[in-house]
This record gives structure tokens, sequence and C-alpha cells, in this order.
């Protein structure tokens, strides 16, 4: 756009924070006996795992976490210490008279698709909008553009505070954004990022923003979550609401679904909040083929009154002038591959590191006596336990996609330490798993009836050892004629590949014959995997399978994991 001012993710400061702006004609409600700090003392809002021992910190119910005051966190309490952006830090920055200095942050470069989308969710905030609905599709980079609109907002009018709501597992989602408000840069606002299954922590706060991502999550209105939700978007609130960017790839079957959307419904109408809080009665009153039927409001059976009523629904949003929803396709081309890190527990971390060290000693002695097997099989391990330690990560995460209505694609590299607990453990919990992998012993069908099995929609995950050679993508046609299920996939790396090569042939099951499948990969944050999985993204982004740049990846891994002397084979696995 001419003439537009191009926003950057560039900080002043990478090391202190300038003075919250204040809230105009705004004070912040009392909160009786709350802690306080004497001097060179500090309120400390620590994040204690259920049941950990927390020596010196006490529970506060009112605040829903431990608190410890003093100069500085003693050791035992360390393990605790939130990262920024945190709801514990958000607690902690309200009970102290300066919040903490930042860490430096990796910049992360807004692209020009992400400004203009953070332009139109501006100009629906000036107008006097209450919701913008970001409907962009997976890979277009909705995270970064709610963040450039909410800075982008803050230009307009006073925002202190914004709340982002994420998906689940905690341990992959908010590490995604807290790392994505640092590298864009933070605007001087105080950012609080938790979960949808953390809610009830955050309701009874205040916010001036409120971003919702996966915001399908609360397209039932008889649950506690939606409670909670109405409670911090002020949903059934006429004046004081903040403003709400609901994001999500896949809002609604149904306008039924919507619900998080009525105030917007409201305002495009010229009506009151209140008139809309029961949406399918508004609906029913504007000619919306819904009906009450035995357990309350549901959507009538022809498929194609949905379809033109959806349309119709979108049309309020999209023809409102500015516009309300801004949904943009993901063109066919390269496949989306990203970094997923996981935050381990303060348990989990301790055991990473002490496998680490172990693996470091084991290394080193190898490479001295140039004993090359046990330099390989050290390796082995090493990446087998590590795999290990985020197990229930991933099984999180694949229980949010498969909830959100998508298909996973899980690539493992070891069966027992990977393979086998992730897909027991997802049956466990009522999940229907295909597995393409060593089958002596375990109670799985030959790989073809498996690929069947998850090509049918019969089974929502399949965990897979192969590289190549079989086809996972949605809508093929299958040897009997019929077509596969249209769900979309979504595809994960338990471990990062070293292999470019392979990596590239992984994702190409999903990601194939005209149909878009972004990948991450996962790795355990902090840790010698973020480097290898930030290497092995920064060479897939670039030059795809060129064997020339996966020799050079395999390199820059083998430097990382004191490997270069032993031969490419025991990175690859070939």
């Amino acid at each position: 756009m001419p003439g537009r001012r191009r926003r950057t993710a560039s900080r002043s400061t990478t090391t202190s924070r300038r003075t919250t702006k204040p809230a105009a004609n705004r004070t912040k409600k009392p909160i009786a006996d709350l802690p306080s700090a004497g001097a060179g003392e500090r309120v400390w809002v620590l994040a204690v795992p259920f049941r950990a021992p927390a020596p010196g910190a006490v529970w506060r119910a009112d605040l829903q976490a431990h608190v410890w005051v003093g100069a500085e966190l003693p050791p035992e309490l360390a393990p605790y210490d939130p990262p920024p952006y945190s709801f514990e830090r958000f607690l902690e920055d309200e009970l102290n008279d300066k919040p903490r200095a930042l860490p430096l942050a990796r910049p992360m470069t807004p692209r020009d698709q992400q400004c203009d989308g953070a332009d139109v969710v501006a100009a629906h905030a000036a107008a006097g909008g209450r919701v913008f609905l970001l409907g962009d599709d997976p890979g277009v980079g909705k995270t970064g553009t709610a963040i450039l609109a909410v800075k982008a907002i803050a230009e307009q009018r006073d925002v202190r505070t914004v709340l982002v709501v994420a998906d689940r597992p905690a341990a992959i989602t908010i590490p995604h954004w807290t790392r994505s408000i640092a590298g864009f840069g933070d605007g001087d606002i105080r950012w609080c990022v938790t979960t949808w299954d953390r809610l009830a922590k955050v309701s009874k706060l205040t916010f001036d923003v409120v971003v919702a991502d996966e915001a399908h999550m609360v397209r039932h209105t008889t649950t506690q979550r939606w409670k909670h939700w109405k409670a911090v978007s002020g949903a059934g609130k006429v004046k004081d609401a903040p403003f709400v960017l609901a994001a999500t790839a896949t809002p609604a079957h149904t306008p039924l679904e919507l619900p998080y959307l009525a105030p917007e419904f409201a305002h495009r109408h010229a009506e009151s909040v209140r008139e809309w809080a029961d949406l399918p009665k508004k609906l029913d009153a504007h000619g919306f083929h819904v009906e009450r039927g035995r357990y309350g409001w549901q959507w009538t059976e022809d498929a194609d009154e949905r379809r033109a009523d959806l349309g119709r629904l979108q049309g309020w949003l999209a023809d409102a002038e500015p516009p309300a929803t801004l949904h943009r396709p993901a063109p066919w081309g390269p496949v989306s591959v990203t970094g997923t890190p996981v935050a381990l527990t303060p348990a989990e971390r301790a055991a990473y590191e002490s496998e680490w060290s172990e693996f470091r000693a084991e290394m080193q002695l190898a490479r001295r006596a140039r004993q090359s097997a046990k330099g390989r099989a050290a390796l082995m391990r090493f990446r087998q336990k590590a795999g290990l330690i985020r197990v229930q990560a991933t099984v999180d995460w694949v229980k949010a996609q498969v909830e959100a209505e998508r298909q996973v694609a899980v690539s493992v590299e070891f069966v027992e330490t990977a393979a086998d607990p992730i897909r027991e453990a997802l049956l466990d919990s009522g999940i229907a798993v295909a597995g393409i992998y060593g089958g002596v012993g375990r109670d799985l069908g030959d790989p073809e009836a498996e690929r069947l099995r998850f090509q049918r929609g019969e089974a929502a995950v399949c965990v897979f050892t192969v590289t190549a050679s079989i086809s996972l993508h949605a809508g093929e046609t299958l040897p009997d004629g019929r077509s596969a299920s249209v769900l979309p996939r979504v595809g994960l790396f338990h471990q990062p590949r070293f292999s470019g090569i392979q990596a590239r042939q992984v994702t190409g099951r999903t990601h194939r014959d005209g149909q878009v499948s972004p990948w991450r990969i996962a790795f355990a944050e902090d840790t010698v995997e973020e480097q290898v999985a930030r290497v092995m993204v920064e060479r897939l982004a670039v030059s795809g399978s060129a064997a020339g740049a996966d020799t050079s990846s395999l390199r820059e891994i083998a430097e990382l994991l004191d490997a270069d002397w032993l031969p490419g084979t025991a990175l690859t696995g070939e």
C-alpha cells in the first residue's frame, strides 16, 4: 500500500523495557492482602508444576499461583521462574513497581502479507469494530499478523494489556507465541499468553485486546470454557469491552458454532449486544435455517441450505466497510516447515541435561579412541532418550489437532522410544492410530492396510518411520476407486531429521498432488535439538532437497553434536 508506514520487529533495547504506558482514565482494581516486597526485594510469581515441591513459596488461591518474596530466587525455586509473557510473569509485573528486564530476543522480520493483514485488522478496529475474524489458511502467518495488528491498534487507542489464548498443549503453543511476540517486538505492551484449558486463571483479569488463537475452541456455549471466555472477551458487555481478534483456519461447519462473533454481528446490524446473546435465536429471526430440536437449537439437514447460510454469514463480515474478516488461501507451493519448541518441565529438563552430559562424555571417549561403533551407539542412545522425554508433549499436540478436526501424520525414527509410546498413549485416550513401522509382536496390520485405515479416515493419526513410497494426502484416489478423506492433514517430526533430503521426502507424504500440508519439527527448547531443528528448517527453506545443501547441513549438525569425525551415515541411518 503506497505511503504506508511499515512496522518492524525491532526494539529500542533488547535487555530492558520502557515503563509501560499508563491506561487513560483507568485504575487497577485493589485486591485485598496482596503480597508486597520490602526494600531491595521483589515479589516473584512462580510456575510450579502440580504437586512439585516449592520450599518457601506460598500458594495464593486468589492469584492461582505460588508466590515468593525476596531479592533473588533461591536455587531450589529457580526452575520455576516463568518465561516472559507467561501468565505468572504477567501477574508478577502487576505486583511489582517495575517489570523485569527482557532477555535478548531473536528478531523476526514480518512478511508483507502479514503487514497487509495487520492493516486490515487495524482499520476494522479504528472503525469501532468489536471482533475481527482472521481466517487465513495454515502457513500464511496468522501469529505474526495478529501481533502486528495488536501493535497497530495500540497506535490508535490506549492498549496496556493483551491476552493471547492459544491452543493446547501448553508446552508447545505458549513457547511459540512468546517467541513470536519477542521476535516481532512487544510494542511496550504487557502480554499474557495462556491456553484454553487455563482460561479460568485469567477470567478475573482485565485486558484491552484479546487474541483468540484457534477460536473455534469456543464454539459451544454450554461449557465452562465459554463462561470464562465471556468474562475475558466481554462478549456480553456494552461498554469497556476489549477488542477481540479471533484467529482460526476452521471457523465453523455451521453458523451455530460462531457465538464468539455475536458482538460483531450486533455491531454490523446496529443492534444491542444483549439482543445477540442467544445467537441461534437471533439467526432464526434473520431467516437462517436453524430449528429447535430435542437437545436445543440445531442446524437443518439440508447441505445446500447450510452452505448458503454460511456464505451469507461470511458476507456480513466480509462485505462490511472496512471488512471484519480476512481469509487468504495458501497457494500450492513449497511445504511450510516450522520449528515447534517444547518447554520441558523441571524434571524433564534435569533428565535431558543428564542424558546430554552422559552423551558428551561417551562421545569424547569414543572419539579419542577412534571407536566409530561406540560413537554411533552413543548418538543413537541420546536421540532415543531425548525423544522419549518429549513423548507426552507430542501426544498432547496430536490430540489437540484431532480435536480441531485434522488428521495427523507423525514421523518418527525410533520404534520403542517413540512410535510405540506415542501410539499407545493415543490409543489409551480413545484415538484410533495407524502404525506404519516394525510390527513384530505388535497388533499392527500390514503397512498398506494401515495406510488405508488412515486414508479412509478410520484412524485419525498415522505414526510412521518410512520416508518415502507412501501417500497420506487428502483426497487421494484409493485402489478401490473411492477418495481418501478430505480432512486437512498436518505433519509432525517427533525428532528433527538430520538429512534434509529425507525430511523433504517425509513432508511429501502429505504435501502432494495439490494438497497443502504444513509440517512442524518438535524439539526441546534451549537444547542442542533446537540448534539442529533450526539448521533443518533453514536448509529446507532455501534449498529444498538439493544434495549439496543436504551435505552442508549434515556437516553443521555433526559439529553441533561433536560427531563430525563419524561417517555421514551415522547421522542419516543409511
